[in-house]
């Protein structure tokens, strides 16, 4: 496979996608909040003093989604056509969260659903830190892209 972010000098550069098919995308991406469960039932009853966790982070993760291009060097900045968070959790001491993002482009969506789980994670930390330092987030990673040239694809799940 060809990496295609080099110049001919072998130099960084945003590929250039004004020759791409307009194709509608979409992409999901997953991350993991690892706490002690008192962490996890506390974000659950609303007793973080901060404020309503899932909330914030869900906001949080749309808004970093909207800015990835400024983030990542590399990223077209793109017109996102929607952006969703959801929030799940094994009852015990691990908060799951999930971004689906679309658009209709050139490029796809990856970057910024990965992004989306990356921010909303950082924000359930933010939020809960004062409670609790030794959270782990991750694995984080791409679980679903469609559209494009390449084709789609989709994790092989255990």
């Amino acid at each position: 496979m060809e990496l295609t972010h080099f110049n001919e000098q072998g130099r960084a550069r945003m590929v250039d996608v004004s020759e791409k098919e307009v194709t509608s995308r979409t992409a999901a991406a997953r991350s993991r909040v690892q706490m002690d469960p008192e962490t996890l039932a506390a974000i659950k009853a609303g007793r973080i003093s901060k404020g309503d966790v899932l909330a914030v982070a869900q906001v949080a993760g749309i808004m970093a989604a909207k800015q990835t291009s400024a983030w990542i060097p590399m990223c077209h900045p793109l017109p996102l056509t929607g952006v969703d968070i959801s929030f799940s959790d094994n009852s015990k001491d691990e908060l799951y969260i999930e971004a689906t993002v679309k658009t209709t482009g050139k490029t796809g969506v990856e970057m910024e659903a990965l992004t989306a789980v990356s921010a909303a994670a950082l924000t359930v930390y933010d939020m809960c830190k004062a409670l609790q330092k030794d959270m782990i987030i991750g694995p984080t990673l791409l679980v679903s892209k469609s559209g494009g040239k390449n084709g789609d694809y989709a994790l092989e799940e255990e």
